[in-house]
């Protein structure tokens, strides 16, 4: 028996319509599969509906995949697809397998023999990269940072020390009520001519990316971005 394909289906960041981030074949593709693997199950429901999904949404299976999923699961997601039935993996916000528990959903089929089709949707890393002005040559994104202020000073620290040594820009997120805390410690701790850009609400109408150096977040002060959708960025 022939196995099913695991297509990696990206949505929009936050409440973006579809037709604006995601391109026709992603869209056409998620209509037609009858069988999800999601983060999170209403999300997913909301995001089918927006398509809208070729079948009821009563009789599409949406299995969750989230932080919670413990290792032994992850085998049973794969079933349907041992069986030979197509399924689409779907993250909370823009590209599964990226900074999302898939990752190991995605590692597992591999070594099934599991074919795994990325396509191409909305990215915050990447978009938030482009718009910096920072080098897209050498860059490297390192998912949360430590929380208590005084090992997130120490991190930042290594981070920035890194970044001067190879010319390597930074790339980190935090949960978005803890931005200000963030973006605060960014500027105490790293050296005044380190570029830091803040790129929040990516596609959305509110979208703002902004780079300065450390001095100058300092001189202009902090944007109000508590509780959204931001990444951070820094090159020493």
């Amino acid at each position: 028996m022939s196995k099913g394909k695991l297509y990696l289906i990206p949505v929009p960041l936050g409440q973006t319509p579809v037709d604006a981030t995601l391109p026709q074949p992603v869209r056409d593709r998620a209509r037609h599969l009858k069988h999800f693997i999601a983060e999170n199950a209403k999300s997913a429901r909301a995001f089918l509906k927006s398509l809208p999904s070729d079948t009821p949404l009563q009789q599409i299976e949406i299995r969750e995949l989230n932080e919670h999923t413990s290792p032994c699961e992850l085998s049973e997601l794969l079933a349907p697809l041992l069986a030979g039935i197509d399924a689409g993996l779907i993250s909370e916000a823009g590209c599964p397998a990226v900074a999302d528990p898939g990752a190991n959903l995605v590692a597992l089929a591999h070594d099934e023999g599991i074919q795994v089709l990325p396509m191409v949707g909305p990215s915050s890393i990447l978009l938030a990269l482009m718009g910096s002005g920072l080098s897209g040559q050498n860059f490297a994104f390192h998912g949360y940072l430590p929380v208590k202020n005084e090992l997130r000073q120490k991190r930042l620290r290594e981070l920035e020390k890194d970044s001067l040594l190879e010319k390597r820009t930074q790339i980190f997120i935090e949960t978005p009520y803890r931005n200000k805390q963030m973006l605060e410690t960014l500027i105490h701790a790293c050296a005044p001519n380190t570029k830091i850009c803040v790129a929040t609400d990516l596609t959305l109408d509110s979208e703002s990316i902004v780079t300065r150096t450390t001095a100058g977040w300092r001189r202009q002060g902090l944007p109000s971005i508590d509780r959204q959708p931001t990444v951070f960025l820094l090159q020493a």
